[in-house]
């Protein structure tokens, strides 16, 4: 768990992998990023449960985050929770049942369930997911708070998480693709985790980061070639976000490409709208939350 500063969440989050069914041994490594350590003194623990807390030693942001805790974390299963969301307590036991029915898995998730206006939206992913399948969409039911991952896999054949990545953003996504290069991520349909979108996103607005972390994805997989409704999607997203800087030659050319590849990609068509001033960027992303969903 990456943390940058929500002291309140982190604790619900924290408590929520405590009190796990699981009855084995969670260690619980808790990275602080660009802030001071908390030792988080005051958050009671169980037995076979222990705490962790340090300081990112790596790239500062989620990446480096996320690397750390990777390689100071002792257990032979890594999951990662934000510090914003939570495990509801049969996560682990249903997942890791899942995983001796299918070993060949070489990652697992789950549904989420998305707090967001005030009203909580059930997202179910796919039973299972392949590196083609992520090349056409990013299947957005599959949240980085759901996944756990084999330790060795992420220090040996997938690798640690991207720090090149332009502001981190897309690092979940880069890591899906490169894990469904080894096999199939299975999934428990059922919610297991809890998504807070009712806050402020640290990437919420930050649409520079977002352009230059999506075009930094689509020249780091050549593959997404074969894919063109892929590339349409990720060339609307790179529109949206010119479009919401007010860069509108840039958006309406990745607008273009994206139709190009796939007429029916709506986030193109969004980006169009944007670019006219007609409408805000932050509204339209704002309505889309509200029935759980993003651009």
């Amino acid at each position: 768990m990456t943390t940058c500063g929500r002291p309140e969440l982190l604790r619900k989050a924290v408590r929520s992998i405590i009190n796990q069914t699981y009855v084995g041994v969670i260690e619980i490594v808790i990275v602080f990023d660009k802030i001071p350590v908390d030792e988080l003194e005051d958050v009671e623990t169980l037995p076979r449960r222990k705490i962790i807390t340090i300081p990112n030693s790596r790239t500062p942001g989620l990446a480096g985050g996320r690397n750390t805790g990777i390689l100071a974390a002792s257990g032979e299963i890594i999951g990662f929770c934000d510090d914003d969301d939570h495990w509801h307590p049969e996560k682990i036991t249903q997942q890791l049942n899942t995983w001796n029915n299918v070993p060949e898995a070489v990652a697992l998730a789950s549904g989420i369930d998305i707090r967001t206006d005030g009203t909580n939206i059930i997202r179910k992913p796919p039973e299972e997911v392949t590196f083609d399948d992520f090349l056409r969409s990013r299947v957005t039911a599959i949240h980085p708070s759901t996944m756990l991952y084999r330790r060795h896999d992420l220090t040996g054949r997938i690798g640690l998480v991207d720090e090149q990545l332009p502001a981190g953003y897309g690092e979940d996504y880069d890591l899906l693709l490169r894990a469904t290069r080894f096999g199939k991520i299975h999934s428990n349909p059922e919610p297991l985790v809890g998504v807070l979108w009712d806050r402020p996103s640290f990437f919420a607005g930050r649409w520079e980061n977002i352009a230059s972390g999506l075009t930094y994805l689509l020249r780091k997989f050549p593959e997404f070639e074969r894919s063109p409704k892929g590339v349409a999607r990720i060339a609307g997203q790179v529109a949206f976000a010119h479009a919401a800087l007010g860069e509108r030659i840039q958006a309406r050319r990745w607008a273009r490409s994206a139709l190009h590849r796939d007429p029916t990609q709506l986030r193109a068509y969004a980006a169009l709208i944007v670019s006219t001033g007609c409408v805000n960027a932050a509204w339209l992303v704002k309505a889309m939350q509200k029935v759980g969903r993003g651009l």
